[in-house]
């Protein structure tokens, strides 16, 4: 990517975030559209798609819609090729969509939805990567970011599934970014507890006593994931390529600041876990 202009500017860039219409995707879609970018939202809610491209387009900024799920190979096509036909490029790719089913004791986990979760986090985000190589990236370079979690630092009740497929989207970070050098930077972002409906069920009723125990004495918010991705595709990152960016309040250091027992674990050994209606959501 060009190095002659402003930190932080990604003016004529075009990204595609997935599962954008919501929480932490809307929010990068926010962030990269402010900084100059032309935008893809997708997501499978075709109301919030057309809410947040309606949003972006107010706002003074170049967006369109493209509604589907990354868990099927033609929605991705579509998405990459979506862009190309309207920007002309494919500069940037965030791998945001993700599903934290099946939720409990993986020796109850259910083999389909297993599957699924792998199909999600970690399968989409090879297939647009290659689409977007293809398509641009390869002559052109680029930058991806995928959006892994804190919890693949470590173990947690409930959640073994999610932070299994997310730890195999971490090293598929690190390959994907041995691999696509020079041309194309690939990094992560794992957040720790953020304010969004996938979390919901995890920090609403709860929120003061796991704030009080962390560092930074709050759970974070979908534009604090949002900053760290505009940064990591941002020329200030040109020198930055394979790395795991943590936002996550100072959860993998909260030991050494006397913060206590971790308050989310509790959550999760407690709470009956997520709404099932919707197996694909947006952090």
């Amino acid at each position: 990517m060009a190095s002659g202009r402003a930190h932080g500017s990604l003016a004529d860039r075009a990204a595609l975030v997935t599962g954008s219409s919501r929480g932490i995707g809307l929010a990068i879609a926010r962030a990269l559209a402010r900084a100059g970018a032309r935008v893809v939202v997708t997501a499978r809610d075709a109301d919030g798609v057309r809410a947040a491209v309606a949003e972006l387009r107010g706002a003074g900024a170049t967006a369109v819609g493209c509604v589907g799920s990354v868990a099927d190979p033609a929605h991705l096509e579509a998405c990459a090729s979506l862009a190309v036909r309207e920007f002309g490029r494919l500069d940037i790719l965030v791998n945001n969509a993700a599903t934290n089913a099946p939720y409990g004791p993986l020796m109850e986990a259910d083999p389909d939805e297993w599957r699924q979760a792998f199909a999600v986090n970690v399968e989409a985000a090879l297939r647009l990567t290659q689409l977007a190589w293809r398509a641009w990236m390869r002559e052109h370079g680029g930058a991806v970011v995928n959006i892994c979690t804190e919890g693949t630092h470590g173990v947690g009740p409930r959640v073994g599934a999610y932070g299994t497929s997310k730890a195999a989207l971490s090293h598929l970070t690190l390959q994907l970014a041995g691999e696509l050098a020079p041309a194309v930077r690939v990094n992560a972002v794992s957040p720790g507890l953020v304010r969004t409906e996938m979390a919901r069920f995890v920090w609403e009723g709860a929120e003061r006593r796991i704030a009080d125990g962390l560092p930074l004495g709050r759970i974070g918010e979908p534009d604090d994931v949002a900053q760290a991705v505009l940064w990591l595709v941002s020329d200030a990152a040109a020198w930055v390529t394979g790395a795991d960016l943590l936002v996550d309040g100072g959860t993998r250091v909260r030991a050494a600041a006397g913060t206590g027992s971790y308050a989310v674990h509790e959550q999760l050994r407690a709470t009956g876990g997520p709404p099932t209606s919707s197996p694909e959501r947006s952090p």
